[in-house]
């Protein structure tokens, strides 16, 4: 293993073991779930919107380490950015995650997201990394 697989299985190890912005928000403008019954990934998401931006996001997630993870890193790059950064961050990483082949560079901004490059080795976990921003893209467009 690659000193970078390393570094990458680190980095998603942290946000299983660490997950950010774990938990509920009462009054949150759009509260949604997304399940993979495939694997039994569950995830309850809430925002709190103000002025056409992200101002809170809180997760929920009962699952593997992909799904934490991902939902974990989701958050953290979604937090305080507008409605149509967000849904630009969204795109960036379902079209890093669905690109077969070769591996695709992020943005500096959203190179921490490339650890969750090596799930698609495995496609039935893609999935897994793809619930809480298909959750999030589906919570976006209630709002």
């Amino acid at each position: 293993m690659s000193l970078v697989d390393d570094l990458y299985r680190e980095t998603i190890l942290d946000h299983y073991h660490n997950p950010r912005n774990r938990g509920t928000i009462s009054d949150a403008t759009v509260s949604t779930e997304g399940v993979n019954p495939l694997c039994g990934d569950e995830l309850r998401l809430f925002l709190k919107i103000e002025n056409g931006v992200v101002c809170d996001i809180k997760l929920e997630s009962r699952g593997c380490s992909i799904n934490t993870a991902s939902g974990s890193m989701m958050s953290e790059l979604v937090l305080g950015k507008s409605l149509e950064e967000a849904q630009a961050v969204i795109s960036e990483f379902k079209n890093m995650m669905l690109t077969k082949g070769e591996d695709v560079t992020l943005p500096e901004e959203l190179e921490e997201l490339e650890a969750l490059q090596g799930v698609k080795k495995y496609p039935v976990r893609i999935k897994c990394a793809l619930l809480p921003w298909n959750t999030l893209d589906e919570g976006l467009k209630s709002k």
